[in-house]
């Protein structure tokens, strides 16, 4: 594997820029249920859609006003409304009037970076988990949070951009013989949450190809940019597993759990994305092992190349040492020396200074130092 560029240096150190806890200066001190939007604005214009649904016609809408959302409702078996743009907090708000939606709920959703977490409210479910992505583009695993309120026949995610991975359940929708179209609105909670941990898999599958590559270069040379690759994907780990882990705990608790819109076969198909995340989980887990091993390795790499650095210097010093005290012995100004009056005595000097260095070097020939 080729050394990686100083541009790919720049990107390392960019993603090790990212920040753990987002910023909520906004938020100190306002009371409880305050709608402010904490997070990165990532679109101009929030944007509405809405799918409804029954085992007849599915259709596909782009809401302009957040009242036709009701009309909607009432038409169609299951509502899926899909909101793209925290930013404008008077839109979230009226959908939140619109379906009766805690005010603290609300306020979950517009502030990005939370934990994973459910929550209960009798007449409606919470859910908030992180959508991972790698962005082929700046090689790095991007963090979106996701929203998902459901209740009885409907169901709202928010989101922060538009773009995500739910088109295959889009078009099982469109699909007329789908079995998701039997089914309520918890069974579509359960497709979007199964695609978001599904496509952790995908994610995870980029960072091993980025692990392999990393690992051939550090056999090939222990260079510094190699050490910045791994110390960006190092964290990239720590923030998957901050992302993953919470939802051990999460989907285990709405298998187990009776929640007022989740039916018991739907908890069934919940188990079976427990097992999905514990299996992501444990990946995870292997994988930050081998990049510590791969840290390691390029430390000890490090060092092993300043020994030999240093063996060969003090080699050459320790090669240097007679030689100088010779020279520096037959440099001094004194009358009296007789050696300088024999005509072969700089010859002498020369020889046995060139022996003093070939039996330095058999020295350190039998000893194997090169």
């Amino acid at each position: 594997m080729p050394a990686l560029h100083p541009a790919h240096a720049t990107r390392h150190r960019r993603k090790s820029e990212k920040k753990v806890l987002r910023s909520r200066h906004k938020s100190i001190g306002q009371p409880p249920g305050s709608l402010i939007h904490i997070g990165e604005q990532k679109v101009e214009k929030t944007e509405i859609t809405a799918i409804g649904y029954d085992e007849k016609q599915a259709v596909t809408l782009s809401v302009g006003n957040v009242e036709e959302c009701l009309a909607l409702k009432e038409r169609f078996k299951v509502l899926w409304i899909d909101v793209a743009g925290l930013h404008e907090t008077g839109v979230i708000e009226k959908i939140g009037e619109l379906f009766g939606i805690d005010p603290l709920t609300l306020e979950d959703i517009l502030h990005t970076g939370q934990r994973p977490k459910v929550e209960d409210f009798e007449r409606y479910l919470y859910l908030t988990l992180q959508m991972l992505d790698f962005n082929q583009e700046h090689g790095e695993v991007g963090h979106e949070q996701l929203s998902v309120v459901v209740g009885p026949g409907w169901i709202i995610t928010f989101q922060e951009r538009p773009g995500d991975m739910f088109d295959p359940v889009r078009q099982r929708i469109d699909s007329p013989n789908a079995k998701l179209r039997k089914h309520e609105a918890d069974f579509l909670a359960y497709t979007l949450v199964d695609a978001v941990v599904d496509h952790y898999f995908s994610t995870l599958e980029e960072i091993e190809n980025r692990i392999d590559l990393l690992d051939a270069d550090l056999v090939a040379t222990f260079s510094q940019e190699s050490f910045n690759a791994l110390n960006a994907l190092k964290r990239e780990l720590i923030m998957f597993r901050k992302a993953v882990w919470p939802l051990r705990e999460i989907i285990g608790s709405i298998s187990r759990d009776d929640f007022a819109v989740v039916g018991d076969l739907v908890e069934h198909y919940f188990r079976d994305v427990y097992d999905h995340v514990i299996l992501v989980i444990d990946t995870v887990e292997v994988f930050r092992e081998i990049v510590t091993s791969m840290h390691e390795t390029w430390l000890a790499g490090v060092n092993n190349r300043m020994n030999e650095i240093m063996k060969f210097l003090t080699m050459i010093a320790t090669i240097f040492m007679p030689l100088s005290f010779i020279a520096g012995v037959y440099g001094m100004n004194f009358r009296n020396m007789p050696e300088l009056n024999l005509w072969w005595g700089y010859y002498a000097v020369l020889g046995l200074m060139l022996l003093i260095v070939f039996g330095f070097l058999k020295y350190y020939r039998s000893r194997k130092w090169y």
